[in-house]
């Protein structure tokens, strides 16, 4: 049914929960779906079983979106608004079969200062307390295996220094060996707490009250949050259960004395992991606010992640529906690069439009405008007609749309509409980006109209669907790491060159040696900015890209650069997300949640 919007715009929450949620059963049968291929968690959402893959093999396969952005400011410019009001749009308006693929958000931002994900205004998966909260369990799930892997491998360093080797094949275990020195797996907790990014772990008194050895082995470590697992990875790359298995055994934690690699296939743990991971391989199935199907599925951290929602949800939703709108997290740059070199490689699906996110806001502070900070009133320059900052920041949109082009694909420029843009300042966006070879460029007010207000951008998106287009990959696999790197630098970030600290190359060598050369590159850097420093704006040019360090998630299946500082274990804000939330203990619905 279509929306009937107040104004002025209530909250998020608010929206939520004054929807007509449809019974998941409902929606379920609107897609040809049966009980049989469901896993009931409530009236209101359902795990889907992997072989309607096979129910649904003779269907043709519907056309595939992805949605991406330009370089953000801190506060986010409305990717997955867009996505949810585009879905509801095709469905409501365009009276398409239509579904959308979008990621779990993590708890940790929920709790802090981005709040949830489930989309905003009158573009929202619902129910939104659910989304946003526990869901269905996936990001438990991952933070226990992951954990596991961690409790193992202090277990083994533990028993390894205790025992001989006869002793320890009595009880059905090889040594290994592990250095500890090479181990790179961190522990996990899904909130975010800077408190806990470097520990000790394993110091204590030598001996326990008894006499006996001390279990434990000391040694430095640090807690991750949990969407920055190579599990979550993995989960959002997978493509079914045996593929989840064989990827677990090739995780790899560390190295042994002798250089080799030490993954969970010989540490014996990859099985058990893989039993914790079973159901949440399964997407799970919700709805927009005007009754359209959504999956929502994987919650990867996009700065060292690919930043996608899963393969899986998306092979589903494309036997289900006649059109599938997903997202890649933060800008172009790497969200959507990542997309197309590690996403698509893997899923062999080919996306058949871009749809580019650009706001009024955003070009304005890469133009020279003020400090956007979350929590900080905006600046005027953000609330009143600037048509000459506005032109300074548009190059930005530029970069984006010629690298989205890059890749073949044709590009929809959606140009997102904010209370304070003046029409003089989208009708400038909108043309430059036709200027820069964008397919069409459309004003969007989805948050505030819900599907009619990107009804303009739903019948662009359809037109471009069936545009030619001419895929192909950045780099081909077979090219040395240090090329890789080199190429989506210079030829995506706009970079002079690439520079290696010591550790770098040291390691660069090691995976080479170790035969994991031909991976996928996923890089991790800042994105706030082209480039790999926070604070150049705009279109940045004269800088080299610095690898400081450089890691395998070879179960996930690719190699990641970290550019810079990155951080993956957030910390919480003054006044975090927290202190808003609260329970109404007469009705029990959830408040301040936004």
């Amino acid at each position: 049914m279509p929306l009937k919007p107040r104004r002025p715009v209530p909250s998020d929450i608010e929206i939520a929960q004054e929807a007509d949620l449809r019974p998941i059963l409902e929606m379920a049968d609107k897609l040809g779906l049966t009980i049989d291929d469901l896993d009931l968690y409530g009236k209101y959402k359902a795990k889907v079983h992997l072989d309607v893959l096979e129910k649904f093999a003779d269907r043709p396969q519907g056309k595939y979106v992805d949605v991406t952005a330009i370089t953000p400011t801190p506060l986010g410019e409305g990717k997955s608004t867009t996505m949810v009001g585009l879905t509801q749009a095709m469905g409501t308006v365009l009276g398409k079969n239509v579904m959308c693929c979008i990621r779990q958000p993590s708890m940790g931002p929920t709790f802090n200062i981005k709040g949830g994900a489930a989309g905003g205004g009158y573009s929202q998966v619902i129910p939104m307390e659910d989304f946003n909260l526990h869901l269905t369990g996936d990001i438990h799930a991952i933070t226990v295996s992951h954990n596991l892997v961690a409790a193992a491998l202090d277990t083994r360093l533990y028993h390894e220094s205790r025992q001989s080797d006869e002793a320890l094949q009595r009880r059905g275990v090889t040594r290994i060996d592990i250095d500890p020195a090479t181990i790179t797996w961190n522990r996990v907790v899904d909130i975010c707490d800077r408190s806990l990014r470097e520990i000790q772990v394993g110091f204590n008194d030598d001996k326990l009250r008894d006499g006996s050895p001390s279990p434990v082995f000391p040694r430095k470590t640090g807690f991750d949050i949990t969407v920055a697992s190579e599990f979550m990875a993995i989960l959002a790359l997978t493509t079914g259960l045996r593929d989840l298995r064989e990827r677990m055994g090739r995780v790899v934690v560390g190295m042994d004395k002798k250089g080799n690699p030490v993954n969970l296939e010989k540490l014996g743990i990859a099985g058990a992991v893989t039993v914790l991971m079973k159901d949440a391989i399964m997407p799970t199935l919700m709805q927009t606010l005007e009754g359209q199907p959504a999956f929502v599925h994987a919650g990867p951290f996009a700065n060292i992640a690919h930043g996608n929602s899963s393969i899986i949800a998306d092979q589903i939703a494309l036997k289900l529906a006649d059109y599938v709108i997903t997202e890649s997290g933060f800008g172009a740059d790497i969200g959507m690069e990542k997309f197309f070199n590690i996403k698509c490689r893997y899923s062999g699906l080919i996306p058949n439009a871009v749809v580019l996110v650009a706001t009024v806001r955003a070009l304005k502070m890469h133009g020279g405008g003020p400090k956007v900070s979350p929590g900080a009133p905006l600046d005027k320059a953000y609330t009143e007609e600037n048509l000459e900052l506005l032109e300074a920041g548009l190059p930005n949109l530029g970069v984006h749309i010629k690298n989205a082009l890059r890749f073949g694909i044709p590009v929809v420029v959606a140009v997102n509409g904010f209370k304070d843009d003046t029409p003089a300042e989208m009708e400038m966006v909108r043309e430059y980006a036709l200027s820069q070879g964008a397919e069409d460029s459309v004003v969007s007010t989805h948050w505030a109209d819900g599907g009619q207000g990107a009804a303009a951008l739903a019948e662009a998106v359809v037109a471009a669907c069936e545009k030619p287009s001419k895929f192909e990959f950045l780099y081909p696999l077979d090219w040395s790491i240090k090329k890789k790197i080199e190429t989506i630098s210079t030829e995506i970030y706009g970079a002079d060159g690439v520079s290696y600290e010591p550790l770098a190359e040291e390691q660069i060598a090691t995976y080479e040696k170790a035969g994991f050369g031909n991976l996928p590159i996923c890089m991790a850097k800042t994105h706030l900015s082209l480039s790999h420093d926070p604070l150049l704006k705009g279109v940045p040019t004269g800088f080299t890209v610095p690898v400081r360090e450089v890691r395998a998630s070879v179960g996930a299946g690719f190699i990641y650069p970290l550019i810079g500082k990155m951080s993956t274990m957030p910390g919480l804000a003054t006044h975090a997300a927290f202190m808003d939330i609260d329970i109404d203990l007469e009705t029990g619905k959830i408040t301040g949640l936004f």
